[in-house]
């Protein structure tokens, strides 16, 4: 495993971190407890340092089995969670920050969380939705800095609204953000353009998620692929959107090769190679997953060529999806 410097926290963290929100077995089917606790395992007797998890993947319950499986365990793992917005909406709907994340609200959910993890302090408390017009506004840096000086987190993230890489940009120069969660894949690469940029020249941390877009950048989603009713998957595969998720991903296997000899090589590898990536978070609710995602972290990136070639392949979401 490699390990990267996330941000001016200074903490070393693995390059391939955990994405706990399959394991809180609410909106993803096909997966059980016992399963994700060996896959957590696995993860970190191969190095993995750094679990993402929140509040509201499964009501807390991915919170509780992170917890029960890095209590156990004597090696220094790394927590990032995240205070659900209060009004339950996602994205971050264009109304006052404290309908969504009042003082109050932000206290009582890392206080939740802190005992759904049976942990003292999380290392990264993240607001899980945002919008920048919020950064102003002085009740959520009021209530993270009494957080802090309580000894109940150490720092302070924000996880960006889906491809909105931009609306994050205001509360990174305000100066007490120290993270930042984003979409980032061969199909989202809009962070690259102006977030990327700005997080190198102030040192902030960069969490990328999604790098298998759902799974559709692995070759498994087919126009005729079927999960069950209440899988997240079905919500975000709606229409056409997995017949335009196939062709589009048939036209990547022409660049596999030496670099990437498969398609989830390819995915990962380009979220990789970015020099502002701290770490990638794929989902890996699986010991197979755990297996074949930490065996890319080996230091090699894609070549400048073939990341200019999958520069191609930049799918605006916000226009054909």
């Amino acid at each position: 495993m490699k390990y990267r410097t996330l941000g001016r926290t200074g903490i070393e963290v693995s390059e391939v971190g955990y994405g706990a929100w399959g394991i809180g077995g609410v909106q993803w089917t096909g997966g059980d407890d016992e399963e994700a606790k060996l896959a957590l395992n696995l993860a970190i007797d191969q190095g993995l340092n750094f679990i993402d998890t929140a509040l509201a993947y499964g009501d807390g319950h991915s919170e509780r089995v992170v917890g029960e499986v890095v209590r156990s365990r004597s090696e220094r793992i790394y927590i990032a969670t995240k205070v659900p917005p209060k009004n339950r909406e996602w994205p971050a709907a264009k109304v006052p920050l404290q309908e969504v994340l009042p003082a109050e609200h932000i206290i009582k959910c890392t206080e939740k969380s802190l005992r759904n993890l049976g942990i003292e302090t999380i290392d990264l408390q993240q607001f899980h939705v945002w919008r920048d017009e919020w950064t102003e506004d002085g009740e959520w840096l009021e209530a993270v800095t009494r957080l802090r000086e309580q000894g109940k987190i150490r720092y302070v993230g924000i996880s960006i609204n889906d491809y909105q890489p931009w609306n994050a940009m205001k509360a990174l120069r305000h100066g007490h953000i120290d993270a930042v969660q984003v979409i980032y894949n061969i199909f989202e690469q809009a962070p690259q353009d102006e977030l990327y940029p700005l997080c190198r020249e102030l040192n902030i941390g960069v969490l990328a998620r999604v790098p298998f877009d759902e799974g559709g950048l692995t070759g498994a989603i087919k126009p005729d692929t079927v999960f069950p009713e209440t899988d997240f998957r079905t919500w975000f595969f709606r229409g056409d959107r997995k017949r335009k998720v196939f062709e589009r991903v048939e036209k990547l296997k022409a660049l596999l090769g030496p670099e990437a000899e498969t398609l989830p090589e390819l995915a990962l590898r380009f979220t990789l190679s970015h020099d502002a990536v701290s770490t990638v978070i794929p989902g890996m609710r699986s010991t197979r997953h755990v297996t074949s995602n930490i065996s890319l972290s080996d230091g090699r990136r894609l070549s400048a060529e073939l990341l200019g070639r999958l520069k191609e392949s930049a799918w605006d979401r916000t226009e054909d999806w």
